[in-house]
């Protein structure tokens, strides 16, 4: 299958800041990157999406999971840019950090996860199709991946191609990450609807082949 996003112009995944990325995320932020409101309706879409009892990963988090806390899960493997922010969550067995950027490719099993979640953070990705295939290799057969995003973002490391598209735009390039992924039964899905002074929340779920 041709990748969709090589019909991409060559500058759609440059950034402001092309620094290494670990410079940019070693203060650790110990702060919410959205309101309660669209925190909340993270925490639905995982509720109805994720399986109670899997194996779940936590993909570009903090110390903050959005995960039901009324749901009990095998396992949360999590994965991030700052050591302080990943120790301080309270819903991770264990995790990892790396620059998903300079390498996609996940120190993780085949086939190892019931579901993975990627909540806020896909605006940073420069090569989202690599990314995505991994993720796809790690996740069992029909796993969910649930990518959240609103209209916040750190505009020096968002991607030029976020930055320029509107909320409906957001929503159809990551149907395209997910689709570039090699992920089936893609959903797009307004959680939060847009409303004055309120933080807006989009979701993405595609299952793995």
């Amino acid at each position: 299958m041709t990748d969709p996003l090589k019909q991409l112009p060559p500058h759609a995944f440059q950034r402001a800041d092309e620094t290494p990325d670990e410079v940019f995320y070693e203060p650790a932020r110990l702060v919410t990157h959205i309101d309660d409101g669209a925190i909340a309706g993270v925490t639905e879409l995982y509720r109805q999406h994720l399986p109670a009892g899997g194996r779940i990963l936590d993909l570009m988090s903090s110390w903050v999971s959005h995960l039901p806390d009324d749901v009990i899960y095998d396992e949360v493997v999590g994965h991030g840019m700052n050591a302080e922010e990943l120790a301080a969550n309270p819903r991770m067995n264990e995790w990892f950090v790396q620059n998903l950027n300079a390498s996609p490719q996940l120190p993780l099993e085949d086939n190892s996860f019931d579901g993975a979640t990627l909540c806020v953070s896909v605006q940073y990705l420069t090569t989202p199709d690599e990314v995505m295939k991994d993720i796809a290799r790690v996740l069992r057969a029909q796993a969910p991946l649930i990518i959240t995003f609103s209209h916040r973002c750190f505009p020096t490391k968002a991607v030029a191609i976020w930055q320029a598209l509107t909320s409906e735009g957001h929503g159809q390039l990551v149907k395209l990450y997910l689709e570039a992924g090699g992920f089936q039964d893609i959903q797009l899905i307004e959680a939060v609807p847009p409303a004055p002074g309120k933080d807006p929340l989009y979701g993405a779920i595609g299952r793995a082949p």
